[in-house]
Formats: C-alpha cells, structure tokens, sequence
C-alpha cells in the first residue's frame, strides 16, 4: 500500500502527526464492515485478531475484494501491534509502504502478513501477532 500523499516527506515522518497517521492507517473500512457483519469487534485487542481467524473466509471466492481485505487486515494487525506492543510504531518503506518497526529496531511487513492470511488463512493475524509481540 503505497501512500503517494506522504511524497517525499515520508522520510520526515516526524514532522507529521503520528497519531493522525496511525488514526488513518487503523480505519480498515472494508474489514471492520466485514467484521461487523459476522459479529467480531475490532476493538484493536489481541482477543479481536483471534475472533477473526475465525470468520468463515467467503471472501476468497472474490478476487476483487481479496487484495483489499488482505491489506485492510495487514493494517489492522499493525494497529493492534503499535496500540499493544511498547515501542512498536508506524514507519514507511523507501517504497511508501506502512511497516510496523518494533523496539528493536526490526521491521514487520504487516501488510504481506494480512494478504497471506486473506488469501489462504495462514499464518493466523493472532498467530502473526504472537511472534511479533514476542520480539
């Protein structure tokens, strides 16, 4: 998910908001309209993530949709993991890409992670998110 309006200024990603930012990439609208259909609460817990591994995945039959909800998902899961894990926070690729940068300095493609789990299921967002917040 390339974000164009960041431009050049990505690289001082200081001078923005980082909660705007974060508010932004936490909006996941067609995933949290999915979630509601199905009676999952996107309350930016760990808990949420494992409530929607367990929605049945109707929406693989769909190609269209497929890419959106994988990235909405990866933007979810990086919403829990910066709202959850102490020092985990929005950073951009060179490329504009939202990854989640831990503590540690290491940095989570959270978006690859909601396509995989979009597409087939596995690694599980709860799964994914265990073994970053493990880090």
């Amino acid at each position: 998910m390339n974000i164009p309006f960041l431009g050049k200024r990505r690289a001082h990603f200081g001078a923005y908001d980082p909660e705007g930012i974060a508010g932004l990439l936490a909006e996941c609208e067609l995933l949290r309209s999915l979630a509601d259909r199905e009676g999952v609460r996107l309350d930016d817990s760990p808990g949420s993530l494992e409530e929607l591994d367990q929605v049945v995945p109707r929406w693989r039959d769909d190609e269209e949709i497929l890419p959106w909800l994988g990235n909405d998902a990866g933007l979810y899961l990086g919403t829990v993991l910066v709202r959850t894990v102490p020092e985990a926070a929005w950073s951009f690729t060179e490329g504009g890409e939202p990854v989640v940068r831990l503590g540690s300095g290491r940095e989570v493609d959270v978006v690859a992670a909601g396509q995989e789990w979009a597409a087939s299921g596995v690694p599980e967002l709860s799964q994914s998110y265990a073994e970053v917040a493990e880090d």
